[in-house]
């Protein structure tokens, strides 16, 4: 069972991102604040659920949260900050987003850059430990796998209704078929380094 807060009746904002390794499409981070008393057994790191489960506490997350707010950060705003700065940068626009100020800011990972000025702390493995953060982790996967579905309708070629943008064999293929879209990332290895298909 996740934990509920890191200190109790402190107002906390879990905050997750989603994206950072694909090639293409942009980084998406959520950031949640569960009610007080919240529970879910099914809550849990995005990575350890299905498409379905994921869906399913969507649709509970985004009704039961006292407040939550996704952002992206696109391709080209990536290849001018960085991966890692982009990340941090969807976290501090969904804080932003919220629709009241939180205590606390729970960040998964180990890097964090603050553009608000709300404390925060750095938990690595975060979506695995406390619930805020795990929901952020769902709503930041969702969210995102839902905008590359809708690329997908403008860029078939590339399946991005299953790699969602991750680097496989069949995106590399498309790349080097088709050239970049305007979606990809620029400053990312583009194409293959054939040793690792071969």
């Amino acid at each position: 069972m996740l934990k509920a807060w890191k200190i109790k009746g402190r107002r906390e904002a879990g905050c997750d991102e989603a994206g950072r390794g694909p090639l293409a499409g942009p980084v998406v981070a959520a950031a949640v604040v569960l009610p007080e008393g919240y529970s879910n057994a099914l809550l849990n790191d995005s990575k350890q659920l299905s498409e379905r489960q994921r869906e399913q506490l969507r649709q509970e997350i985004e009704r039961e949260a006292a407040a939550w707010a996704v952002a992206a950060v696109p391709p080209q705003e990536i290849d001018r900050l960085n991966i890692l700065h982009a990340s941090t940068h969807a976290m501090c626009l969904a804080v932003g987003q919220l629709a009241f100020k939180p205590q606390f800011l729970l960040i998964d990972g180990n890097r964090f850059y603050n553009e608000t000025d709300i404390p925060y702390e750095c938990i690595v493995k975060g979506d695995a430990k406390y619930m805020s953060i795990a929901a952020a982790s769902i709503l930041a996967k969702t969210h995102r796998d839902e905008m590359m579905l809708r690329l997908h309708q403008q860029y078939p070629h590339y399946g991005w209704d299953r790699n969602k943008g991750y680097p496989t064999l069949q995106h590399y293929n498309a790349i080097e078929q088709y050239g970049p879209t305007p979606y990809h990332r620029r400053s990312f290895t583009l194409y293959r380094q054939h040793s690792l298909f071969e």
